[in-house]
């Protein structure tokens, strides 16, 4: 055995264990302040290590796991990586791990099997990133003697001074010793304030942070020369676990391990599998008897429980354990899911007033009176024959609880209520931003992602002449074109199969209504129209969720292609694309419903055949809007509930499952590792890893479209986003607790670009509504009819008035009903909706003045609806202030108590130097008295009788 002649190791035969050939280091004492790789041995430490959350001496906490795996032989199994820390003897003093990267090597033994190449190398890489990290400050301790077969872990812990440096470094505003008091409302408000809050307690979640504050401290960006600002007397907690873990991170970014061809930060290495996973823990276990108090658990409680729905949020808690940017996805969604409930109960009063009266809609009480015998064309050739309009009594009763003047309305309230609750947003965004110190953060650039250095040392290679300085290279507009040029061709591409699906379902409508035209049964005839459309919706909604999943894949790869600098225009760009294919595939087949479909029929005798045979469908008597609104309610709950709320529970807890039974495979080899308990970071590694908030945001945005932008065929919508929702927080939130990994803290002072999506479905809702009510409803032909042709000033006579006819010796060779006694008489004129010439006038057929003052009024209807709501919607963001009153008050009261500290900070500087100067000049003073023959040097005999050290 070969070992250093300087230091010594533990005999194997010490405890009866063996020990692993290892050099030592430069020290074998340990010191706090040193960075050590330590691997290590002992029986049962893991009661004061708390099973993982700290290191083995149980002082040093764990801020970062690294996880890689190995190849462990069966000869090896004896061997751990663990040491035992005993001070009392210098014997057993530390034994540490060489650190990687700085020329001291492992031996291992000769028993030891060789690891193929691969291995090899990402073995050799992990030591230099471990080094690397160890230059960095950072402290390590492996661990491979776990209950997970093949699997080690790396725990960091970053000491007091590495967090120090990063913290300045990052600019993070850390709690001063100085407290304000945060000024609160009087007079009227005050008491309005206070019944609020008594009110509302119930509803109230029993956390600390949740608690309205009359204090605030006074926050500052962290300074190591200016420690005596910042209060601390417990410097465990005055670097939470979360911010703890943020400063790991980037250490983590920015350390690089060179002996690959180019250089790795931690997510090249993850990609390349050299680490297998790299997460914070999260602070302990939320269940069980005997389970310490910890944040996980109270969040647990208090927000991850199906039985608080009822209570608001505490965000802040959820801030402290996640950070700001998933703080404000949650806060976002509190607020909108809140700002829907004026919304639903609006949306309930027009549905109300829609059943109401019914009864007293003259339209519908003239289509369903069997003794105006109106006969109506046939809806398909040969197939299909004459019909009453009275069959069709039901859907234009249905029509009118979604068709009726308090929709106009509802559309209107809706516009305003997107710009109230963007305004609100904004508001409450900058509370948010105040309380979590977050009012002067600027996100600065982040760090190059490693495909972006990849390719950009991979440019520099292809060059004849090769440069030195990599770094003055960067990818162009030429050196992405492909990139470009591969993503529109493919965006192109999957619209367009968007629309052949659509256009594959309307085939399928067409089709499937002439076969069940065929059938003898009174009953199949008259149900043909709601069959067709109810089985049509279900197709689209399962060709919509599976494409769903497909067009996220595919628009990560389109953006990975494309090599974006930084993460955050990888995201960006992922959420654009993202956005754009999903906002195509579940709006289409709503926008040929309300746009399309019965606008390209043509008339009977000249219909438009699609492949010259299937005739183009019509809407139903009462209008598309009916069909509009099973359309979108049908789409919008399934999408909900199916791929919302099935897909977020069932897909984690199947892959859980999985996992599950992996690990019961591998335990039951091995009963030994069987009975141990896990260790924290065994435990985290088998949950989901976190994926990022953008599924999350992209179904509410999703969903945030179903209820503005079609509104006015569904005024239910709002209702039933806020039950989702309702569900949908509280879902996410027990997802994030329990079943996933705990994900890095990032700061964020908003949403970022999902605000601008949420702006523009909000401008588009205005026009989309606008045409829905004027093109879809038949809200403009009714004031059309009631203010120019009605000779009564009533509606009687409407359904009469766009009801077109025709003669039925004008159909084309082949077309007309193979049964044309089917009604038991013979039919010589039917009708059709349309406004068109009769057959006994000149121009047959013809387009009728009526239909030309009709689209004049549509139109006009549009642009005044438009910018009337667009005029109400700005006048409200200009007069609702993007920061509240009292915040823009706060945010002044800092800095001016932030340069009153530094003012007296610097005024105690100066008295202090003048007291000092004023005592140096009294002590000189007396030394010359007392030794007159000592004045011939004042730097000789002056520092020889006093000397004083300057500590200012």
């Amino acid at each position: 055995m070969r070992v250093n002649k300087k230091y010594s190791c533990l005999p194997a035969e010490e405890k009866g264990i063996h020990i692993i050939n290892i050099r030592a280091i430069e020290d074998i004492g340990y010191d706090q302040h040193e960075s050590t790789l330590l691997n290590s041995l002992s029986k049962n430490p893991d009661a004061d290590c708390k099973y993982g959350l700290y290191f083995r001496d149980g002082k040093r906490k764990v801020d970062y796991i690294l996880v890689y795996h190995y190849k462990k032989s069966s000869a090896g199994k004896a061997l751990t990586r663990r040491v035992h820390h005993n001070d009392s003897s210098a014997r057993s003093t530390k034994q540490d791990q060489p650190l990687p990267g700085k020329g001291v090597q492992l031996e291992m033994r000769e028993s030891e099997p060789h690891v193929d190449y691969h291995e090899d190398d990402k073995r050799f890489r992990r030591e230099e990133y471990e080094g690397n990290l160890v230059e960095a400050g950072l402290e390590l301790e492996r661990d491979e003697d776990t209950k997970i077969h093949g699997v080690g872990f790396v725990k960091i812990h970053a000491p007091w001074n590495v967090l120090c440096r990063e913290a300045e470094f990052l600019k993070l505003k850390m709690p001063t010793k100085k407290m304000y008091q945060i000024n609160q409302t009087h007079g009227l408000l005050k008491k309005i304030n206070s019944v609020i809050q008594k009110i509302t307690e119930p509803i109230q979640p029993k956390v600390a942070e949740h608690k309205p504050q009359t204090v605030k401290r006074l926050s500052y960006p962290f300074s190591r020369e200016k420690q005596h600002l910042f209060d601390l007397s417990d410097r465990d907690s005055f670097f939470d676990s979360k911010t703890r873990s943020t400063i790991v991170y980037e250490i983590l970014k920015r350390t690089t391990c060179t002996k690959a061809k180019y250089s790795m930060g931690i997510t090249s290495l993850l990609a390349n599998g050299v680490y297998s996973a790299a997460y914070p823990l999260h602070d302990g276990d939320y269940e069980g008897e005997n389970v310490e108090p910890n944040d996980r658990k109270l969040l647990c409680e208090e927000w991850a429980s199906y039985g608080v729905f009822y209570k608001y949020q505490p965000i802040d808690l959820v801030r402290k354990y996640f950070g700001e940017k998933i703080g404000l996805y949650f806060a976002w969604l509190g607020v909108y899911t809140q700002m829907l409930i004026p919304a639903s109960i609006v949306g309930i009063i027009v549905f109300l007033y829609g059943c109401a009266t019914v009864d007293e809609n003259i339209p519908s009480m003239e289509m369903c009176d069997q003794r105006n015998n109106i006969t109506m064309c046939p809806l398909c050739d040969r197939t299909c024959s004459y019909w009453k309009m009275s069959s069709a009594c039901a859907t234009a009763r249905a029509s009118h609880l979604f068709d009726n003047p308090a929709t106009v309305f509802f559309s209107v309230f809706m516009a305003l209520w997107a710009a109230t609750f963007m305004e609100h947003w904004k508001r409450k965004q900058m509370r948010l931003n105040y309380r979590w110190d977050l009012t002067g953060f600027e996100e600065e650039e982040d760090h190059p992602r490693a495909e972006y250095e990849a390719k950009v040392l991979e440019k520099s290679l292809r060059k004849e002449h090769k440069q030195k300085e990599t770094d003055k290279e960067k990818l162009t507009w030429k050196d992405r074109f492909p990139a470009y040029l591969t993503n529109f061709v493919g965006i192109i591409f999957m619209v367009g199969l968007t629309f052949a699906i659509v256009f594959g379902v309307i085939i399928y409508r067409i089709s499937t209504a002439a076969a069940l035209a065929i059938s003898s049964t009174p009953s199949g005839r008259s149900s043909v129209r709601v069959t067709v459309t109810a089985t049509a919706v279900i197709i689209n909604l399962v060709v919509i969720i599976i494409l769903d999943e497909v067009y996220g894949c595919i628009a990560r790869w389109l953006t990975q292609i494309e090599v974006p600098k930084t993460d955050k225009n990888f995201e960006e760009r992922l959420i654009f694309k993202a956005f754009l294919l999903k906002f195509v595939n579940a709006y289409t087949p709503i926008f040929y419903v309300a746009f399309f479909k019965g606008r390209f029929v043509g008339r009977p005798g000249d219909y438009v055949y699609i492949f010259h045979s299937f005739r183009m469908e019509e809407c139903a008597p009462g209008g598309c809007l009916m069909e509009l609104c099973i359309q979108l309610s049908i789409i919008m709950l399934g999408k909900q509930l199916i791929q919302n709320n099935l897909f977020e529970i069932g897909i984690p807890k199947m892959k859980k499952f999985i996992r599950y039974m992996k690990l019961k495979r591998r335990r039951s080899l091995d009963h030994e590792e069987h009975m141990k308990k896990k260790q924290r970071y065994e435990v985290d590694y088998n949950l989901e890893p976190f994926a990022g908030l953008t599924p999350e945001y992209m179904e509410m945005i999703i969903q945030f479209g179903f209820v503005t932008l079609f509104v006015a065929s569904f005024p239910l919508a709002p209702l039933f986003a806020l039950l989702n929702n309702i569900i949908e927080i509280r879902l996410d939130a027990k997802k994030f607790v329990t079943e996933l990994r705990r994900p890095v803290a990032v700061r964020a002072k908003d949403i970022g670009i999902w605000y601008n999506i949420l702006r523009g479905i909000g401008k588009l809702a205005v026009i989309i509504n606008a045409f829905v009510i004027s093109f879809t409803s038949d809200f403009i032909p009714r004031l059309v009819y009631l203010y120019m042709y009605s000779e009564n000033g009533t509606m009687h006579g409407f359904v009469n008035h766009t009801l077109s006819s025709f003669n039925v010796s004008d159909f084309q060779a082949g077309t007309a009903p193979n049964d044309p006694m089917d009604l038991g008489y013979e039919v010589q004129i039917c009708r059709y909706k349309d406004y068109r010439e009769p057959p006994w006038s000149e121009n047959k057929y013809d387009i009728s003045k009526d239909f030309w003052a009709v689209l004049a009024a549509r139109l006009a209807f549009v642009i005044v609806f438009q910018n009337l709501v667009m005029f109400m919607s700005d006048f409200v963001d200009w007069i609702i202030p993007d920061i509240p009153k009292d915040i823009s008050q706060q945010i002044h009261k800092e800095k001016v108590l932030m340069v009153e500290v530094f003012m007296r900070e610097e005024q105690g500087k100066l008295q202090m130097l003048e007291t000092w100067k004023d005592n140096d000049k009294k002590k000189g003073e007396n030394c010359n008295n007392h030794s007159p023959r000592l004045s011939r040097s004042r730097s000789g005999s002056l520092s020889s009788c006093h000397s004083y050290p300057l500590d200012v």
